[in-house]
């Protein structure tokens, strides 16, 4: 059976797989396995990219989020709001700290943090809140930043959103943001890696300190820290596939505007809600996200997956609902919004490379399995 799988891993590395042999030989002559040229020329790089005055390498996303977090001053017995439709770890990098995440309903079209609910959730012990920039558009930043009192920073999740915009802005020029080039993101590496971005100096300074042990010279320890760096291998990697990364997400963006196409006539049939692009949003279509109305989601999900289709569900249960947050205290119906994409949403195959024709057979299957 000829698959087509959510991502396609193979055919991302096909096209660099040259540049990145010539890199790793480079990395390997030098013995610049942490640090080094190629990490420097990367976070420049990818700075640049975002029009974001510093990137500081890190180990891995949830890494990245914790040490935003931890350089806001977020600490132990510290509240953090964030969006209750989020991957795990999002609310693992709060725990790690000590702090206690506080959940927040999304939107019920875009999936998004809704801003007002945000709000709503802050108390006198928030001290940051963390907008999710989900399946490769940006939650609203700006209004919610003016709106929350001086003592609570925003720390945005940016970990799907490698090339999207908002009103013109990357995650991190309005203060700090963190991302994870896990190797399914637009821009991923070949293993765990991450990165925090600001156009704060101090902040970076004092992220890539917690992230060395606590100093950015040998033997200096000027705060509490940890060991979370990038290496160099996956530099290589990260710089290859970022000279592609603009390509790649027009390529995106094409094939979801396909999927549109492809798929009006179920969503004239009631029987999927398509994804909606924020006002403002430069969408990278990290992840091509429908509901499926009056089916069984996870039978349809088995259908697709029988018939050589890579369908998956991004995520199938929010926060409050997973027994690691149990203690949180919230039961189904706290968060209707996120409950309810919980139960319908499916992702289905997009990645640069796919084909009008694989697209095709992706809706053809859907179809059949809609009305079986």
């Amino acid at each position: 059976m000829n698959q087509i799988p959510l991502v396609d891993l193979k055919a991302a590395h096909a096209e660099v797989a040259d540049d990145v042999r010539a890199g790793f030989e480079r990395v390997l002559a030098n013995t610049a396995f942490v640090g080094g040229d190629e990490v420097g020329a990367f976070e420049r790089e990818y700075a640049d990219f975002g029009g974001i005055a510093h990137c500081v390498g890190v180990a891995n996303g949830t890494d990245a989020l914790e040490l935003a977090l931890r350089a806001s001053g977020v600490g132990v017995g510290d509240e953090v709001v964030l969006p209750a439709n989020t991957f795990i770890a999002t609310a693992g990098a709060v725990a790690r700290i000590g702090a206690r995440p506080v959940l927040a309903d999304c939107l019920p079209d875009s999936y998004l943090l809704d801003p007002q609910a945000a709000l709503d959730a802050v108390g006198p012990a928030t001290r940051a809140v963390v907008p999710v920039h989900l399946y490769g558009q940006c939650a609203e930043v700006t209004s919610l930043a003016a709106a929350l009192p001086d003592r609570v920073r925003v720390v945005e999740d940016g970990a799907q959103s490698q090339g999207a915009t908002r009103d013109g802005r990357s995650p991190g020029s309005a203060g700090i943001a963190a991302t994870s080039f896990y190797p399914g993101k637009n821009l991923g590496a070949y293993g765990d890696a991450g990165a925090v971005l600001t156009d704060d100096e101090e902040l970076a300074g004092l992220v890539r300190a917690i992230a060395n042990h606590g100093g950015v010279a040998k033997y200096r320890h000027d705060v509490p820290g940890f060991n979370s760096r990038l290496d160099g291998l996956q530099a290589v990697v990260l710089r290859a596939k970022l000279a592609r990364l603009a390509e790649g997400n027009a390529a995106r963006r094409a094939a979801a505007a396909r999927y549109d196409e492809l798929l009006a006539g179920l969503a004239a049939a009631g029987r999927v809600v398509l994804p909606v692009t924020d006002e403002g949003n430069v969408h990278v279509w990290h992840l091509y996200v429908v509901q499926v109305s009056g089916a069984d989601r996870d039978a349809v999900v088995g259908k697709l997956n029988a018939e050589g289709i890579g369908a998956g569900v991004h995520y199938p249960a929010p926060v409050h609902l997973t027994e690691a947050y149990r203690h949180l205290g919230h039961a189904r119906g706290d968060f209707p919004n996120a409950e309810h994409a919980a139960d319908r949403i499916l992702s289905i195959p997009l990645y640069p490379q796919i084909t009008a024709d694989q697209q095709q057979r992706v809706a053809d299957t859907l179809t059949h399995a809609l009305r079986a």
